[in-house]
């Protein structure tokens, strides 16, 4: 199943793991990449640019495929080092960057000059428009049915991707919503040429998240999400929690940033993935948990959602041609 983005990032599948935050790490992308996905490893879970190098070097050590990193770029109580972040992927002769969040123009001079292809994650058609004209080589369209930042226009795939397939020249990626074959044909259909993965690769036995964590994907349905932030026009889709629900309340009441803070600082969700308590911190989780089902290995997922998807199409074309040459033999025959 071949397309312009496994063509561009020379990957055997049109399938992208999302770069998040304390997932996107060696042996999540290592086993992602060994599937013949891209795997990406996200920057600033890494405490430092050096700490960075050090996974870039661990994730050399798991795979000799194609494989990528995240900067994403957003506001913060903390400063962070951007730009040391950058000079570390490009010092590490990395070849593929995702970034998200802010406009990556400040960025794209350093990592053109150092021949890296750039995707650019996007939240609208006008950002992903803005993405070409400043020069990254794809975009990916996060939907509104995505973990995480979904973009405060509340769009969903469905008109997200052809809108943007529309307005843009360079290969579209489609994201937020999809975990499956059907999804993966869905995009296809849709213009897009391939998906990313976020909450999907979360649920495999690779992913360094606790297997608690995995259970509770499984267990919960697509109404077990909300979106927080929405009064700081920072709007995340994270798992419903009391704590979760609790941030909604705060913002209802009129608190600010500084009262909010503390209950949605990353350490604790940080904590969520590693020691598996889910109540404890704000952790994202889309609506494709919905469809999950199982916590398979990277490999057999991907060679599942391929496999799907390739079903799929054959049988519908088969069923469409049998249904269009019916009639027609009929009104022969009489």
């Amino acid at each position: 199943m071949q397309t312009a983005i496994t063509r561009l990032l020379g990957i055997e599948h049109p399938i992208v793991q999302g770069g998040m935050q304390w997932v996107g790490r060696a042996e999540l992308a290592a086993a992602v990449c060994n599937a013949g996905a891209l795997g990406i490893l996200t920057a600033l879970t890494q405490p430092t640019p050096q700490a960075l190098r050090e996974e870039i070097t661990r994730l050399r050590g798991m795979t000799d495929r194609p494989f990528g990193v995240n900067l994403t770029f957003l506001p913060t109580l903390k400063p962070v080092p951007y730009e040391a972040y950058r000079d570390a992927i490009i010092d590490s002769g990395v070849k593929i960057v995702e970034t998200a969040g802010n406009n990556p123009a400040a960025h794209m001079p350093a990592f053109k000059a150092n021949g890296i292809t750039v995707i650019h994650k996007c939240t609208t058609p006008r950002h992903a428009l803005k993405a070409e004209q400043v020069g990254v080589d794809a975009v990916s369209i996060d939907g509104f049915e995505c973990a995480g930042h979904v973009g405060e226009d509340d769009i969903p795939g469905l008109i997200l991707i052809p809108s943007t397939v529309d307005k843009v020249r360079i290969p579209v990626i489609a994201s937020g919503g999809f975990g499956d074959g059907r999804g993966l044909l869905a995009a296809l259909a849709l213009g897009a040429e391939g998906i990313n993965m976020g909450t999907r690769f979360m649920c495999t036995r690779e992913a360094p998240v606790h297997e608690k964590v995995k259970q509770a994907i499984v267990a919960r349905s697509e109404f077990d999400t909300c979106l927080i932030l929405r009064s700081l026009r920072n709007t995340s889709r994270v798992a419903r929690t009391q704590l979760a629900l609790s941030v909604i309340e705060m913002e209802r009441a009129g608190s600010g940033i500084a009262e909010i803070a503390p209950k949605v600082a990353g350490g604790k969700g940080r904590a969520v993935y590693e020691q598996g308590d889910v109540e404890s911190g704000i952790w994202t989780v889309g609506l494709i948990q919905g469809l999950i089902r199982d916590i398979p290995s990277c490999a057999d997922l991907v060679r599942r959602i391929v496999d799907e998807a390739e079903g799929l199409l054959e049988r519908r074309l088969a069923g469409m041609a049998a249904g269009a040459a019916g009639p027609s033999l009929a009104k022969m025959q009489t």
